[in-house]
């Protein structure tokens, strides 16, 4: 082996170090998995708050949704409940109108029981009399024949009412079944003739062409308290009146009754019931004026169909 010595007036060459290259590509190496563990972790993190964010935000729109479906429910459940109560009110009155039924029937079988009574108390009375056979045998058959005429008019009415309490019946069932329904829509008198109001002359010309009601103008001035003024078959009379705002008070005289409307406005419909069918009448004051108003009063033509229930006549 060789071995290097100074040389005189001069310093040794120190040796290269072993493996130096090798240890920079360790290091190198080193620095580049730091860098994407780093990067990794970033993104990792970065990732994280992404998926954070965007749940907060389905959380935040979910829980709106949630708020809106729950006031949903409860208006619907509102609305149902409205519903409930106006078909429960029309069920009471379908029953009554049942009971009234019945009780005209059983009415007519005593009025029934009574006549046979009489007739047969008026034979016997007859019978025994000083009078010859020919004419107690004349009276029989008069009897009999009255007995069987007043036996069919009590069966005609008797039909006619357990027609009517079968069609009262069939209108109950079909109003039960109408509360089974959800969310139904029940349409009252009173918007249908509200919808149909004249404003003017020419409005009230186009409802008298269509025929279903009778129409009759009125003009009508303040007068004397208690002096009322005929409108086909009722009385009207002008209390008070609101040029300004268009208001006045009326006064309407219907079946031995009065009927006192205050604080009423222009176009607007005020409607009652006439007679024992109970008939919808409506005046509607088109013009107010200085203790004046002029208007209208509509009647239904057709007084059967009009009916607001049926009536039982004896």
């Amino acid at each position: 082996m060789f071995s290097l010595k100074p040389k005189q007036g001069g310093s040794a060459i120190p040796p290269a170090p072993p493996n130096q290259g090798q240890g920079n590509w360790i290091i190198v190496a080193l620095v580049v998995c730091l860098v994407l563990i780093a990067g990794v972790g970033y993104s990792a993190y970065s990732t994280r708050a992404t998926l954070e964010e965007r749940i907060t935000v389905l959380e935040s729109q979910l829980q709106a949704q949630l708020n809106d479906e729950i006031k949903s429910v409860r208006n619907e459940a509102a609305e149902m409940a409205s519903d409930l109560d106006v078909v429960t009110d029309r069920l009471g009155v379908t029953d009554k109108e049942l009971t009234s039924a019945r009780q005209f029937a059983e009415r007519l079988r005593v009025e029934q029981e009574a006549a046979k009574q009489a007739l047969e108390t008026e034979l016997a009375t007859k019978a025994a009399s000083t009078e010859v056979a020919a004419n107690v045998a004349a009276v029989r058959a008069e009897a009999t024949a009255k007995a069987v005429e007043i036996q069919q008019d009590a069966a005609s009415k008797i039909g006619t009412v357990s027609g009517e309490v079968k069609t009262v019946a069939a209108n109950l069932d079909a109003t039960r079944a109408d509360l089974a329904e959800s969310r139904r829509e029940i349409t009252d008198v009173r918007t249908t003739l509200s919808q149909q109001i004249a404003r003017n002359a020419s409005e009230l010309a186009e409802l008298r062409l269509k025929g279903d009601r009778d129409f009759f103008e009125f003009d009508i001035r303040k007068g004397k308290k208690d002096v009322m003024q005929r409108v086909a078959d009722v009385q009207l009379e002008v209390r008070k009146t609101d040029q300004k705002k268009q208001k006045y008070d009326v006064v309407i005289g219907v079946d031995d009754a009065k009927l006192e409307k205050k604080d009423r406005t222009a176009n607007e419909p005020v409607q009652f019931l006439v007679g024992r069918d109970k008939l919808r009448y409506e005046i509607v004051v088109n013009f107010v004026d200085k203790d004046r108003i002029r208007g209208y009063l509509s009647a239904p033509k057709d007084k059967v169909l009009a009916a607001e229930r049926p009536v039982f006549r004896d």
